[in-house]
């Protein structure tokens, strides 16, 4: 069963289907989904969220194959703001998002190190690769703190349109250094 995760300021919870209604309110911004994969539909559908976990997330964190958390501040434990999720794919194995209002407060870099830590630590996985579109500046930055290099360029299709997509990869040594030298 996948875990509750805490950070100083978050509480990452499974999700459900219950969570469809707060994913549905915060999801469809164009500043949440321009840089996303050109799967995700566009305008984003009443239904989108429900069919979403229905049909991908919540079966495949059954099969083990995925890890999808909400994202909800500590002082607000009642309202999701964002998902980050870890998939077993090639090439693909961390992805998130977090509300227009909640970005640039350092709360991603928070998610994101609880579960990395988890895909490392407890997934015992000896590599993580995350894809991004290189002018996706802030997912940039995320990577860049935690000493993830970037190893290729490719073109991407997401949801603005044609991108370089950079792919970026950290293996589990290099995660357990940076977290004893307490970066």
């Amino acid at each position: 069963m996948q875990p509750l995760l805490l950070t100083d300021r978050l509480i990452l919870r499974p999700l459900v289907l219950d969570d469809a209604e707060g994913i549905q309110r915060q999801f469809p911004h164009w500043a949440v989904v321009r840089y996303l994969n050109a799967l995700v539909p566009w305008p984003y559908p009443a239904d989108g969220a429900r069919t979403f976990l229905e049909e991908n997330a919540l079966p495949a964190m059954a099969r083990h194959e995925e890890w999808h958390w909400s994202i909800r501040l500590k002082s607000a434990p009642d309202q999701l703001i964002g998902v980050i999720s870890l998939m077993d794919e090639q090439d693909n194995n961390r992805g998130f998002w977090l509300g227009p209002q909640w970005q640039g407060q350092g709360l991603m870099s928070e998610a994101s190190a609880a579960v990395t830590d988890y895909w490392f630590g407890v997934l015992k996985r000896p590599l993580m690769r995350v894809p991004k579109a290189a002018p996706n500046l802030g997912s940039r930055r995320i990577s860049e703190r935690t000493g993830m290099r970037l190893i290729r360029t490719e073109e991407g299709e997401f949801v603005e349109g044609t991108f370089p997509r950079d792919l970026w990869e950290m293996t589990r040594a290099e995660w357990l250094a940076a977290k004893s030298s307490g970066r």
